[in-house]
């Protein structure tokens, strides 16, 4: 497995940004990478980042405004090649169906629960390492 994993994480609420980091920690489990962060607080500063490629996974606010998750994730997984996967943080467990249309890798609720997101997070991080064997 690589040793480090850059994870996009996109909110506009620097709160939000801050649990999903605090969540994480250096790595969210023993055999997952070392985890970098890349903030972004604009739909705009995501599909930069995107371009410029490296992002290992995505984290997209489902509540995020101007444009929520959702819509950003149905958007990258259209326009983007090779999209990362995508862990959407949804408002409200009823939201799930949403995050499916969205066709986000996983999604967890709002506010972040540190085990359920370290799990979740980990589990798309050794997926996308399988995949680049």
């Amino acid at each position: 497995m690589q040793a480090t994993a850059t994870v996009l994480v996109y909110s506009d609420d620097a709160g939000t940004r801050e649990q999903v980091r605090l969540a994480t920690g250096r790595r969210p489990a023993q055999d997952a990478p070392l985890v970098e962060f890349v903030e972004c607080a604009t739909p705009a500063a995501v599909l930069r980042e995107l371009d410029r490629g490296g992002i290992d996974v995505c984290v997209l606010d489902g509540e995020a405004v101007p444009m929520g998750g959702m819509g950003m994730c149905r958007q990258i997984k259209d326009e983007v090649f090779d999209c990362p996967p995508v862990l959407l943080l949804i408002g409200r467990p009823q939201d799930a169906w949403l995050a499916t249309w969205s066709r986000a890798d996983a999604a967890v609720t709002l506010p972040v629960d540190p085990v359920e997101f370290a799990g979740a997070l980990a589990s798309l991080l050794r997926r996308k390492a399988l995949i680049a064997q």
